[in-house]
């Protein structure tokens, strides 16, 4: 048995390693679960409350200033009830729980439920009071307080997560089970520093593949996961599913819970959206049942509706800019305005994307010149001084001005305005079976991928992220998709 320190002095310990078990105490970016009285931890939570009391504080405000007959004492003694009610409502919704809110989405859904609390609270007391409640008093006090919340929060968000990025903020945490499973979440969570986990060691199960596991040998695992965990200050542990026998992770779990230490357990599930899963008992056993995808009937209507809606008003407002980058290309050099390119589109057919055209007319041409210069890995080719570019070419792609004519292929439902990246027939031919996956879905003008680093990413991680698509589509997630996507063209991020 053994424990593989990360980065400090290796433990002498028999501790085996099974399973990633990550401590989560619930407090934003607290580093030690062991220790209630920690300074940072104190610091990050209470920061959080204080923040989102001044947030109720000013939604209160801002609702006495835009309605003139609630500024009255009464009205005055209400606006300051709120803040202790709003406290508790808030911490009623578990949003000082980081498992709880560790997706963004989540977090504004449960600011936005407390929010309605707050209210439905206040005005109840209004109404014993035998106060008159303007209508407008609801409206205006929802909009204002949820928008000052949700302000606050994301700003906090943003905080702890550039505090990370420079080491701070991190629960140090021990995965047991140095197998495929065990290695896979500890290179996710170093890529992924928004986590705030900094794994410090693996612990190795030597029970895995023992028949039958002696209480003897168990007993010793379990000691010796606590050891480690103590030993190196972390916060907790997470376990790799996969690396532990039935007999050995049900003792740990017991064990390291009774002694104060917060677990999680890996479900063996990745790229699934955790929407899509639901834990049940089954006998003895909890299960996970997994949701069939839904790409058919009224989601399928509602896509599209949301697609023609957006995507004519946008070719309607942005008429002026097309003009003017049409007139730009048609002076920068010789050759068509648009770009027409064949690519394939849902279930294998083809169509013709269109593009402002950013290159030389005979630029396909020339790519066989420049095929030993390919920046990207895959079927894709990237090249950041691509000498095919034209002049105003350049400026388009990083701006993905070129890419505005794509709401016509939008209209013509040959794409979407959120999926896959639309896929030339030629680069198909060296995907893998499992890629043709993201074929059943229509390509988009944007998707996960672009907003993920676009032409940084690598071409495993452009699988990846086109397929959790496909497998997890949602009007939710293709309106985050297009939130993201804004900030990514106006950063120029991974464009080239």
């Amino acid at each position: 048995m053994a424990v593989i320190d990360r980065g400090r002095e290796v433990v002498e310990a028999s501790v085996p390693a099974s399973t990633l078990a990550v401590g989560a105490d619930g407090a934003l970016g607290a580093p030690n679960a062991s220790s209630f009285r920690s300074p940072l931890r104190f610091n990050a939570k209470t920061g959080l409350v204080i923040g989102d009391l001044v947030a109720v504080g000013v939604g209160q405000a801002l609702t006495l200033a835009l309605i003139p007959e609630v500024r009255t004492t009464e009205f005055l003694i209400l606006a300051a009830l709120a803040l202790p009610v709003g406290g508790a409502f808030l911490a009623r919704r578990r949003v000082y729980n980081s498992r709880f809110i560790t997706r963004r989405m989540d977090e504004f859904r449960r600011l936005i439920e407390a929010t309605i609390r707050i209210i439905v609270a206040v005005a109840m007391l209004a109404l014993v009071a035998g106060l008159d409640l303007p209508r407008s008093w609801i409206i205006v006090n929802f909009l204002a307080t949820s928008a000052a919340l949700l302000l606050d929060r994301e700003f906090a968000r943003r905080t702890f997560s550039r505090m990370r990025r420079h080491g701070r903020m991190r629960r140090r945490v021990v995965i047991v089970g140095n197998n495929t499973e065990g290695q896979a979440l500890e290179e996710m969570l170093a890529q992924d520093l928004d986590l705030g986990y900094e794994v410090v060691a693996f612990v190795d199960d030597v029970t895995r593949g023992v028949e039958d596991c002696n209480d003897e040998l168990v007993s010793a695992f379990v000691a010796d996961t606590k050891a480690a965990v103590r030993a190196l200050d972390a916060s907790g542990v997470i376990i790799a599913a996969t690396a532990m026998e039935i007999g050995s992770s049900n003792r740990l779990i017991r064990e390291l819970t009774d002694a104060g230490i917060h677990v999680e357990l890996s479900s063996t599930l990745c790229d699934i959206a955790a929407e899509r899963l639901t834990v049940r008992p089954l006998g003895r056993f909890p299960v996970v049942y997994v949701e069939p995808v839904a790409r058919h009937g009224w989601r399928q209507l509602a896509k599209r509706t949301f697609d023609l809606l957006i995507s004519s008003v946008a070719l309607v407002l942005l008429a002026p800019v097309l003009a003017a980058v049409a007139a730009v290309v048609r002076l920068d050099s010789k050759g068509p305005v648009l770009f027409r390119q064949q690519r394939v589109g849902r279930n294998g057919g083809l169509f013709d994307v269109l593009k402002f055209r950013t290159m030389v007319p005979d630029a396909e041409d020339l790519l066989t010149d420049l095929a030993d210069q390919n920046e990207a890995d895959g079927p894709l080719f990237k090249m950041k001084d691509d000498p095919r570019i034209t002049r105003i070419g350049g400026f388009l792609r990083r701006t993905s001005l070129d890419e505005l004519p794509q709401f016509w292929n939008v209209i013509r439902n040959e794409m979407s305005l959120v999926g896959p990246r639309p896929a030339m027939p030629d680069e198909v031919e060296h995907w893998s079976p499992e890629l043709h996956g993201r074929l059943r879905v229509k390509p988009g003008i944007t998707g996960m991928w672009q907003v993920s680093g676009r032409s940084e990413s690598s071409f495993a991680e452009y699988v990846r992220l086109d397929l959790y698509y496909v497998d997890n589509w949602s009007l939710l997630v293709d309106t985050a998709i297009l939130l993201k996507t804004i900030p990514a063209v106006a950063f120029s991020r991974g464009a080239y």
